[in-house]
């Protein structure tokens, strides 16, 4: 059901959900979760995202499909990304994330099977019933249509959690997007930047109670005038 409450309270207690219930969501749901996240804004209107939707047996099956790239070593994503490039604070606050995610699991630095373990949760989507995976054309050098798509995706993130859903963005499952491709018959001219993983957050979970935290404002806004 829709909740009314206000836009401040949705989007400051949205958080990225890490283990949901099997339950699906009802067709009606997802739908209209759809249909707003279609009202995101995109430069000249494209509107250039291209949106898959996965769901049981195909779900499972995907799920498969990534484990398996994962273990040969077969990453191939679209676009690079690599932990090393963030330098500065954004390189302190991505340190502070993996942290925090690892205390709240109380898995030790040292422990490399509880790590990979955690690592592999990704591909199985956190036990989540569905999986927005998100692909775009390409437009010049990508970086105003990567930006219409991660609209796209943070109005996609406020319905979930304004129906009383929740839902995570995975940069992680991008790096396997030619295994994606194969499995759902994408073609190779959509690339893909990230999916979200979605479905009802359980409840009793610890580490769905982790808060990352955002930095004030301060560190990131500039007054002229």
């Amino acid at each position: 059901m829709l909740d009314t409450t206000s836009f401040e309270t949705i989007v400051r207690n949205r958080r990225a959900t890490r283990q949901f219930l099997s339950t699906p969501v009802p067709s009606e749901q997802i739908t209209a979760v759809l249909r707003d996240a279609q009202h995101a804004p995109s430069n000249c209107n494209t509107q250039p995202w291209n949106v898959h939707i996965v769901s049981g047996t195909k779900r499972d099956e995907l799920s498969q499909a990534l484990l398996h790239a994962e273990e040969k070593g077969e990453a191939a994503p679209d676009f690079s990304f690599d932990m090393a490039d963030f330098f500065g604070i954004y390189g302190e606050r991505a340190q502070a994330s993996g942290k925090a995610l690892y205390d709240i699991l109380d898995i030790a630095r040292e422990d490399r099977i509880g790590r990979r373990e955690a690592l592999l949760k990704n591909f199985d989507f956190f036990g989540a019933p569905h999986v927005a995976l998100m692909f775009m054309p390409t437009f010049g050098d990508n970086v105003r249509t990567a930006g219409d798509l991660g609209m796209y995706g943070q109005t996609f993130l406020l319905s979930l959690k304004a129906r009383g859903l929740a839902g995570i963005p995975q940069t992680s499952l991008s790096f396997f997007a030619p295994s994606i491709r194969s499995v759902l018959g994408i073609s190779d001219e959509y690339r893909m930047l990230f999916g979200i993983s979605f479905g009802y957050g359980d409840p009793a979970a610890v580490v769905n109670r982790l808060d990352a935290g955002r930095a004030d404002i301060s560190e990131s806004v500039i007054f002229h005038g």
